[in-house]
């Protein structure tokens, strides 16, 4: 039996205003030095070319790959492993968003992300709008019907390989228009955040396979159309066990003190999607209310109902927003 192993790195690029995904295969022995065994720890950092990908200049271009998670990996490569992006003096590279989540957020915060997304053609319109613009919005939110949806089993087969891997999606649902989907991926501290990339890069790799594309600008059909959103569910351990209707106000209330800072974390493009309609509060405005899908945040009746203690959910996040800039932005906020 060989003792190559196949890790495929994958890590975020310094393209603005959101990152893009990278990765790359590396073949390695990692056989520990002693018994000749495999040694089962993150695999070792690497290099890559920062001038590819807009974060170096040529003249000076090594940046480093930093594992940070594992997975098993459902296609090929024997590992999934999500990386930081470090310089080549070892220095945090300003790319690298991930280290500030992770110095706020233990695994005591709990995070759901309710990741909307639409599938596309090669041309970039929708799946499912090849004839062009499908009849208005009512049938396709957990549709079922050749009528109804398009793109179903890229979106089961994600899940499915998402759960092969070790990430927790918690389900998946076809969305409000047609072509949009949605799944849920939670994760605690800034794993969540690990997660939700590593989920995001399978979904782009798998939909791949099909010819199709991914689409996650908050906004990418214009009219009387849903964006896309990604809601940020969250939690600690004593909103879950100690709760009290004064402890989620005032949560509240330190998030809307420093709403322009959340939009700023939020994603681009989100004024587009956040106008007051479609189920969502205006960009300038910010609200919180039990059970309110209009509101900024809403408080769920399950929170409610189970004597305040549960979570809250953030509605503000776009679909295309960085989910550790979401933890750091969050926690930061609620531990000062």
């Amino acid at each position: 039996m060989s003792d190559i192993k196949t890790y495929e790195y994958v890590w975020l690029d310094g393209f603005k205003p959101e990152p893009s995904l990278r990765s790359k295969v590396k073949a390695t022995d990692l056989r520990g030095t002693d018994k000749g065994e495999m040694n089962d720890s993150m695999p070792p950092k690497w290099s890559f070319d920062g001038s590819s990908t807009q974060q170096a200049e040529g003249g000076s271009s090594d940046c480093l790959l930093i594992p940070v998670q594992k997975y098993d990996n459902p296609t090929n490569p024997d590992h999934l492993v999500m990386c930081e992006v470090l310089a080549a003096d070892s220095s945090v590279h300003p790319s690298n968003t991930r280290v500030a989540a992770a110095e706020v957020a233990t695994d005591e915060w709990w995070f759901g992300f309710e990741q909307e997304y639409f599938f596309t053609n090669p041309d970039g319109s929708p799946l499912g709008w090849e004839d062009g613009e499908p009849r208005a919005q009512g049938d396709y939110y957990c549709g079922v019907g050749a009528d109804n949806v398009a793109g179903r089993e890229i979106s089961e087969m994600h899940l499915q390989a998402c759960l092969d891997a070790g990430i927790n999606l918690t389900g998946t649902n076809a969305e409000v228009a047609l072509g949009q989907w949605e799944y849920q991926c939670f994760g605690k501290g800034v794993k969540a955040g690990d997660d939700l990339w590593m989920s995001r890069y399978l979904l782009y790799k798998i939909a791949e396979e099909y010819g199709v594309g991914v689409n996650i600008h908050p906004k990418p059909k214009k009219g009387d159309w849903n964006g896309s959103g990604m809601h940020a569910n969250f939690s600690n351990e004593e909103m879950r066990t100690a709760g009290s209707k004064e402890l989620f106000h005032s949560m509240c209330d330190k998030l809307g003190a420093v709403h322009e800072e959340g939009i700023a974390s939020y994603g681009s493009d989100n004024d587009q999607r956040l106008t007051g309609l479609h189920e969502t509060q205006k960009i300038t405005e910010f609200s919180y209310g039990v059970s309110d899908r209009g509101a900024s945040i809403r408080i769920p009746v399950y929170t409610v109902e189970h004597d305040w203690n549960g979570y809250l959910e953030d509605r503000r996040p776009a679909s295309n927003a960085d989910p550790y800039k979401i933890i750091a932005h969050i926690v930061g906020t609620l531990t000062k």
